[in-house]
């Protein structure tokens, strides 16, 4: 029984020395393997050979990220790669480098690149293409302040294609695309039928039967009935300050009676309403409109100027039924 246990003790021993000697071994060749070699991936798409990555996942997620958004500086919006990379686990010596940026190059490279532009629009028709919203959008603005003819025409819609358009310099589409509203010819002379120019005032308010909208913007500087030194009798109208050349709408439609000069009031044109009522737009520098033209409410008649008994620059608005003045500020918004 000894002599059984003895031998068993023995044989153990033997195969410590065995797993010690192994496990040393083991240890050596994996220090001289991993002190000469490293692990990498390497890369292929459809069996074709790409080169090696020593980062998987940042690999694929920039690949995952391109394809999704794309680069903007570019104007790319979004890749479509139908064959992805497949990563193989390989040993490669220490010094072996990673070609991750040619590797994702490859990659972008076999997919369909789309495009995100800007297509400038004539009514339904593609006519420029820009490259970002910025561009368009101060296109469209430069156009407003300009005033173009044609602006209520002009839109824009985001494209995404594969062929990349030819951009167009945004000075260029505003310059083509730009349209010049037609200046009315100014009238100066013509006169017309006879107008009340007399101090003839009431104060009280009564109905015209018409709703006026104001000519021009601004505050009233000169007010009705009032007294001053460059008149010789009381105001007959309302004065609003506005620079030279302002436009003067039609406070309601009607028909021109006089279009001319007229003494004191410098370029005068009276417009018709029936039944009595009459406005006057006094010491204009232009008048677009000539007597007998039928006009509609809003229509630009005429432009501030300081023609006639002025001080500076306005218009000089009368509100008149029957030849008698009454006082605008009842029937308009100032």
């Amino acid at each position: 029984m000894v002599s059984i246990f003895k031998n068993v003790v023995v044989q153990l021993r033997k195969w410590m020395k065995f797993l010690i000697i192994l496990a040393i071994g083991l240890g050596i060749i994996l220090f001289i393997v991993f002190s000469t070699y490293k692990p990498m991936y390497s890369v292929t798409v459809n069996g074709e050979f790409l080169g090696y990555t020593d980062d998987k996942k940042n690999l694929q997620d920039k690949i995952n990220e391109y394809m999704k958004n794309g680069n903007e500086s570019s104007n790319i919006a979004f890749v479509d790669i139908e064959n992805l990379p497949e990563y193989s686990l390989c040993l490669r010596k220490k010094d072996s480098k990673a070609n991750n940026d040619e590797i994702f190059n490859k990659i972008i490279a076999t997919g369909v690149t789309y495009y995100k532009y800007y297509a400038i629009m004539v009514n339904t028709e593609e006519k420029y293409f820009v490259s970002t919203f910025q561009e368009c959008e101060n296109i469209i603005n430069q156009l407003k302040e300009k005033n173009s003819d044609n602006i209520d025409s002009i839109s824009y819609v985001v494209k995404y294609e594969a062929n990349l358009q030819d951009f167009t310099s945004p000075d260029t589409v505003v310059a083509d695309l730009y349209v010049e509203k037609p200046k009315p010819k100014p009238v100066y002379s013509g006169g017309g039928g006879s107008v009340a120019t007399g101090a003839n005032i009431r104060y009280d308010k009564i109905e015209l039967g018409i709703s006026f909208i104001n000519p021009v913007g601004g505050t009233p500087t000169s007010r009705f009935g009032e007294l001053s030194s460059i008149r010789s009798s009381y105001h007959t109208g309302l004065d609003i300050a506005n620079p030279i050349g302002t436009p003067i709408a039609a406070a309601a439609s009607g028909t021109v009676i006089y279009s001319g000069w007229k003494s004191a009031y410098g370029q005068l044109l009276t417009i018709d309403h029936g039944n009595g009522v009459q406005t006057y737009y006094a010491h204009c520098s232009a008048l677009y409109k000539s007597p007998g033209e039928y006009v509609n409410q809003g229509d630009i008649i005429g432009a501030v100027g300081n023609t006639g008994n002025v001080t500076g620059p306005h218009l000089h608005i009368e509100v008149r039924v029957n030849g008698v003045a009454y006082n605008p500020i009842y029937y308009f918004n100032y």
